[in-house]
C-alpha cells in the first residue's frame, strides 16, 4: 500500500522505517528508556509490511509487540538504570527521636523540632497538636520538613 504524506507517496515500509528512525532519536536525546519500545514495535511492523501484510495488521502488530516489549522490559529497566539512588544525610534522621521546639500544628501550618543538633521545620503524622518540650519519632522527610509522630509517654500512677 502507498500512503500519500505531504505530497510524495510512502509505501508502508517506508513509513515503519521512519518511524524506527525517529523513535530511535528520540531515544538518543532522552534521558531513560521511553521510546525504545515503540521502535522494537515498528520494526516488527516492518517485518510485517515486507511480507506485504494488510495495513491493519501492521498497526496490530505496532501495539501488541511494543506493549509486550514495554511490559517484560519496563520492571528490568527500571531496576538497573535507575537503581543508584543516593540516601541523602537527612535520611540520618529517620526513626530517631527528636524535641518539638515549636509547638507543632497542622491547620496552622507551623512547628518546629530539634534533632541531631539541628533544627527542622515539622509537621505532625497524625494530624495531632504537639506542644513545645513534648518528644516525638520521625517518620519521614516530606521536602524540608520532618513528619513526625509523637511519643506517647507512659502515665506514672504515682504523680
Amino acid at each position: 500500500m502507498t500512503v500519500f504524506f505531504g505530497g510524495y507517496s510512502l509505501s508502508m515500509v517506508g513509513l515503519w522505517v521512519i518511524a524506527i528512525i525517529v523513535f530511535l532519536i528520540l531515544e538518543g536525546i532522552t534521558a531513560g528508556l521511553v521510546t525504545i519500545w515503540f521502535a522494537v514495535g515498528a520494526l516488527a511492523a516492518l517485518i510485517a509490511a515486507m511480507f506485504h501484510a494488510p495495513v491493519w495488521l501492521q498497526i496490530v502488530w505496532f501495539f501488541v509487540v511494543s506493549i509486550a516489549a514495554f511490559a517484560l522490559t519496563r520492571p528490568l529497566a527500571k531496576k538497573y538504570v535507575n537503581s543508584k539512588t543516593q540516601p541523602t544525610n537527612a535520611d540520618m534522621y529517620l526513626g530517631r527521636e527528636c524535641v518539638v521546639t515549636e509547638t507543632i500544628d497542622n491547620l496552622e501550618g507551623r512547628g518546629a523540632v530539634s534533632v541531631g543538633g539541628k533544627v527542622w521545620t515539622a509537621r505532625s503524622l497524625t494530624g495531632a497538636t504537639l506542644p513545645e518540650g513534648s518528644r516525638a519519632t520521625v517518620q519521614r522527610i516530606e521536602g524540608v520538613k520532618l513528619i513526625v509522630d509523637p511519643i506517647h509517654e507512659p502515665v506514672d500512677a504515682e504523680a
